[in-house]
């Protein structure tokens, strides 16, 4: 957590770095205020969620009732404005102000759901929304999504905030479909996964004091069903974002949200204009709709629709030619009136009819019977590439959330019995701008709705700003299923497993002076055993277990274990705790170095990617705009106007200092590109100069007579500049740096599992093989002489088979499972950690080790994890080998190597 700012410095500060617009400036605003004053307690106590209801409606009288069992406020934000940054200013906010680092953000479909973990966890994307905050460059927010939360999160770091984000559709699918009970449904995956502190993840999650929740589309989780599953949750706050707050998509009956505190309708993005593009109906002129079929208007209005694509195309082209930016592909969306009309369309605009077949293979036709919901979301994920061919969609009400792209620039609604509704429904798919403002460029800032039939309804309607342009459309949320009761296993180190036996076997004493000596040495070990990590940061030079025999160790020791007695409840005893700490100091440092493997402390991230620029030849063809060199000299002229009469005269420019000028051409033209902000000198000198070199190759090809090439670059230095900088964007590329790794400290406690087991689970030895393979997860492993933990659970028979492997293998002194919290090794730019199988103590040696499915070795994840954690074991060998300990490596196996005849001293030799 960060030092608190003020309210207003801390505002601005987001402001500028996050570039927010004024409606999401507002809005964080308003979150600033309501939670300045905010009482936790709102979730569990109904009096205070009432006073909190009251203090927020004195603020906006627009927030009636939270319509939840939690503090929550509703933003109703047009399209395209920019909600998900306002989630990523609103996170940012509470986390920096020091009030939350754990946030939970649903989202409604897979399309959203992949953009947000995108938009939030990965800083080499482009729309990466916290770049530019310092404090969350070092320390990246932790992402934990739907794909990754039964390994990912763990006990973090202070400073890192956590960022949940999860899939709605995918959260309903993960469950038991039943119980055995007819009609009855098991409990979300999220509930049955054991990960933090003895309770499961859900139970983790409410039980957070600082939880605030996101709910991106909140129209989505405003039904009764889906109301109850949040209300579990109960988080500290709710923020809820949609553009069209209206409850069960009731638009008829017009039933709002409640809890609006906030409203920056599409109606007031279109009278601001800076935002969104600008809606235009389009019709032939003079069109009579009278004197036409149904299928004749049709014709027409695909015919008139190509027409202003073609003409948008070229105008996009000649933009992105004339101001270098990025090219946008338009496309045009076909809107039809069910699946056999969309069938006819589609063979229509493939057929030779249309346009002599100029789209075939450039159209697709999304609706239930071409397309999964998925694949469809898919498609629509690369429609802004330049790379996709299609330019026509045709579609039948498919147009869902999270399908916002940019370059839509053509609507055309066929056969609609009522227009302006399926308008209102499909418009808001095309507002959002290419370049994320409106550029002043009519052709680029405008969306063309093609309506002949209903011109003048439409026109008419837009005038009322109540009935157009606030309305979007709406999917129901499907409830969430419910899976079998579960119970909470806390699986301990076996230091903490003989202490709490140790503790049982106190309580039953029955002679109250024995009893009293044995709990103050109880409690002297306690305290030695949670000094132990601490010693290495008040000694210096402490670089093993070992090391804590040494007498300066013991005094560090004795020293944190008075303070520690001083702030607890303890104080009445610390004289005799502190004399028994000293007594049998030596005892615990021997018995805890005996049932721990020395794990150093360090965080390992993937380093900040570097930006560069690829080598290239200058493009002087004069095929575009950028490829252009053709510069002449210009005359020079002085104006003078008198200030009485304001006539004007020229005077003629005398050259007498251009000898005095010892820049050579190339040089000016590398002075002027090192002024663009990605351009380092010192990185990219000689490509600088290459370039250079062939502009101006280029420029003296077409000089005139009596011109010279130094005058030439002299006169138009910056458009020389400037053309050759936009040839240059063209090969700007990102590279990983590898992995940083942040100060070693010599060894971490051993941590504890918590799982979740069914009710009917028992403990088996870890040698019985008679049971269920498939039932390996339910069962609870006991037996292991050599495990950091006395039990575990496994994921599959051959993690099983391993840990017998590592039992019976002499070479092997002690081995662990490492709970999820026990490295700190991230990978896929930083937003997942890895958690470890194994760790193995021989020795020879100390080995991370992955038993993975075969056929899995070689993907992708794997080999990414592989990277980080080999990277861990380096880092990690060089301490300890500069400190006479083993050093470390890591170990990827196949799990059909994994055979009970085998040894970890074959494996490793094999797979290390």
């Amino acid at each position: 957590m960060q030092t608190k700012t003020t309210n207003s410095t801390r505002l601005n500060y987001l402001e500028n770095r996050l570039s927010l617009r004024t409606p999401l400036r507002k809005s964080l605003q308003i979150v600033v205020d309501i939670v300045e004053d905010l009482d936790r307690q709102s979730a569990s106590d109904a009096a205070v969620l009432h006073q909190e209801l009251a203090r927020i409606q004195a603020l906006y009288p627009t927030c009636q009732d939270f319509e939840r069992e939690f503090v929550s406020i509703a933003f109703s934000i047009a399209t395209g404005v920019g909600k998900t940054r306002l989630m990523g200013a609103i996170m940012a906010y509470l986390f920096l102000e020091g009030i939350s680092k754990n946030f939970f953000v649903l989202a409604p479909n897979l399309t959203i759901y992949e953009k947000l973990i995108k938009d939030f966890g990965d800083p080499t994307f482009s729309k990466y929304v916290f770049k530019g905050i310092g404090e969350l460059a070092n320390h990246p927010p932790v992402i934990i999504t739907g794909d990754n939360y039964a390994q990912a999160s763990s006990l973090f770091e202070a400073q890192e905030m956590r960022i949940n984000v999860f899939n709605i559709s995918k959260f309903n699918k993960d469950t038991n479909e039943n119980t055995g009970k007819k009609g009855g449904f098991g409990l979300p995956r999220i509930k049955r996964i054991s990960e933090y502190l003895g309770q499961s993840y859900w139970s983790y999650l409410t039980r957070l004091d600082d939880l605030v929740i996101l709910m991106d589309e909140a129209h989505r989780y405003h039904a009764d069903k889906s109301k109850k599953a949040i209300n579990e949750l109960r988080p500290m706050l709710g923020i809820e974002l949609t553009a069209t707050p209206y409850v069960n998509n009731d638009k008829e009956k017009g039933v709002m949200f409640k809890n609006v505190v906030y409203e920056y309708s599409l109606a007031a993005a279109l009278k601001d204009g800076k935002y969104i593009k600008e809606p235009a109906i389009a019709t032939r002129q003079n069109f009579d709709p009278r004197s036409k079929t149904e299928e004749e208007i049709e014709q027409i209005k695909l015919e008139d629709a190509i027409s202003v694509h073609e003409k948008t195309k070229v105008e996009l082209q000649r933009y992105a030619l004339e101001t270098g930016r990025p090219e946008v592909k338009p496309f045009v969306l076909v809107v039809c009136k069910d699946t056999s009309h969309a069938k006819e369309v589609f063979d229509y605009i493939t057929s030779m009819q249309f346009f002599s077949g100029a789209y075939a293979g450039k159209t697709l036709q999304i609706d239930s019977t071409t397309r999964t919901t998925e694949d469809i979301e898919k498609q629509f994920v690369s429609l802004e590439s330049t790379k996709n061919p299609i330019e026509i969609v045709i579609h039948v009400n498919m147009l869902k959330e999270g399908w916002d792209v940019s370059n839509l620039y053509t609507i055309v609604p066929l056969r609609a019995s009522k227009a302006l509704i399926l308008i209102e429904q499909t418009i808001g798919r095309g507002l959002r701008l290419p370049y994320g403002e409106r550029t002043g460029d009519k052709a680029v800032d405008t969306l063309t709705v093609v309506s002949h039939e209903h011109f003048n309804q439409v026109i008419e309607a837009s005038k009322d700003p109540h009935s157009i342009f606030n309305k979007m459309q709406h999917i129901e949320l499907v409830e969430a299923e419910l899976e079998g009761k579960r119970e909470l296993v806390i699986i301990e180190d076996r230091i903490s497993q003989s202490m709490r036996k140790e503790q049982e076997r106190i309580a039953h004493m029955q002679e109250s002076v024995d009893k009293q000596r044995a709990q103050h040495t109880h409690d002297a070990t306690r305290a030695l055993v949670n000094a132990i990590p601490l010693i290495a940061n008040r000694v210096p030079g402490i670089r093993s277990i070992e090391d804590l025999k040494k007498p300066e160790a013991k005094t560090a020791a004795l020293e944190i274990i008075q303070e520690d007695l001083e702030r607890g409840q303890q104080s009445l005893f610390k004289n005799q705790i502190v004399a028994e700490a000293r007594g049998v100091y030596e005892r615990v440092i021997t018995d805890y170095g005996k049932n721990v493997i020395e794990i150093p402390r360090l965080v390992v991230q993937a380093g900040k990617p570097e930006a560069y620029f690829e080598s290239f030849d200058l493009d002087t063809s004069g095929n575009a705009i950028e490829s252009k060199f053709e510069f002449h000299i210009s005359d020079e002229l002085i104006v003078r106007e008198s200030l009485g009469e304001h006539t004007r005269d020229y005077i003629g420019v005398i050259r007498g200092a251009e000898g005095r000028n010892v820049e050579t051409p190339e040089m000016k033209i590398v002075a002027e590109l090192i002024l663009f902000p990605e351009v380092e000198y010192d990185r990219c000198s000689h490509l600088l100069f290459q370039l250079a070199r062939q502009a101006k190759a280029a420029i003296e090809a077409s000089l005139r007579p009596n011109e010279t090439i130094e005058l030439a670059v002299l006169h138009n230095k910056k458009e020389i500049a400037r053309r050759i900088y936009a040839q240059m964007k063209k090969h700007f590329s990102l590279r990983e740096t590898g992995y940083i790794v942040n100060n070693i400290l010599p060894f971490s406690t051993i941590e504890p599992w918590n799982i979740s087991v069914p009710l009917s689970a028992g403990r088996l030895d870890y040698k019985n093989v008679d049971f269920k393979k498939s039932d390996i997860r339910k069962h609870i492993f006991v037996g292991f002489q050599k495990s950091c933990h006395a039990e575990y659970t496994f994921d599959s028979s051959s993690e099983l088979l391993f840990s017998n492997v590592l039992e019976n293998d002499a070479s092997v002194e002690k081995w662990l499972r490492p709970a999820p919290n026990q490295f700190k090794i991230y990978w896929n730019h930083n937003s997942r950690q890895y958690q470890p199988d194994f760790v193995v103590e021989s020795k020879d040696g100390i080995y991370i080790v992955e038993v993975k499915a075969a056929n899995e070795v070689d993907d992708y994840d794997v080999q990414e994890k592989a990277k980080a954690a080999t990277t861990f074991c380096t880092k990690v060998s060089d301490y300890m080998l500069n400190n006479g300990k083993k050093p470390w490596s890591y170990v990827l196996i196949p799990h059909d190597e994994v055979q009970g005849h085998v040894t970890f001293g074959w494996l490793k030799e094999r797979y290390g």
